[in-house]
């Protein structure tokens, strides 16, 4: 596993004022994350995540227009769809994530996003033609959605800076050295 220079950590600039990270729209959040990492796995893993901010950024605009089932459907559709094709994206990522603590809750944080959607696009009395999400419940929902994976990024890149992690492997890696054993001892065994 290569490990990138240690100026390549991910960090958020700061705002000298209040001491406190300065993005606060999911654009920024987009393009701070095409920029901010040089590992290949954390470069793509963010590429899929600023995908998902983008489409987040869209429909908080759309939600403040209108809440209309109507306008606000398709674009909660189109964020169901970007958000399934990164949470494929994250399950196809490799051990060394895999075994982060962070990687667990961040799939969960994904499939609680992807339910509530869901529930908001079913959630709908006859009478009312608006959708019940309003574009604060989106964004906060969002925002802890987008903070889980900056977290598991920032873990999986500080894994990369210790020198004293040897290189991962896999359960398949583990079962074949296992199975390579008893077949040598069953091959001695037919020897002798």
């Amino acid at each position: 596993m290569p490990n990138p220079p240690p100026s390549t950590t991910l960090r958020l600039p700061i705002d000298p004022l209040t001491n406190l990270p300065s993005i606060n729209t999911f654009d920024g959040l987009s393009d701070f994350l095409r920029t901010a990492i040089a590992d290949e796995d954390s470069q793509l893993f963010s590429e899929s995540m600023a995908a998902l901010a983008r489409q987040a950024e869209i429909v908080v605009s759309d939600l403040r227009k209108s809440r209309h089932r109507n306008r606000a459907s398709p674009v909660l559709m189109d964020m169901l769809t970007v958000l399934r094709q990164h949470r494929a994206f994250v399950v196809e990522l490799g051990p060394s994530w895999r075994g982060l603590y962070e990687y667990a809750a961040y799939l969960q944080a994904l499939n609680n996003f992807r339910v509530l959607i869901g529930q908001w696009l079913l959630k709908v009395a006859p009478w009312d033609d608006d959708l019940p999400v309003t574009p604060a419940d989106f964004e906060l929902v969002a925002w802890r959605t987008m903070g889980e994976g900056m977290l598991l990024v920032d873990m999986y890149e500080q894994l990369l800076l210790r020198p004293d992690v040897p290189e991962p492997r896999s359960d398949f890696d583990r079962l074949r050295e296992n199975q390579v054993a008893r077949v040598l001892q069953w091959w001695q065994k037919l020897r002798r």
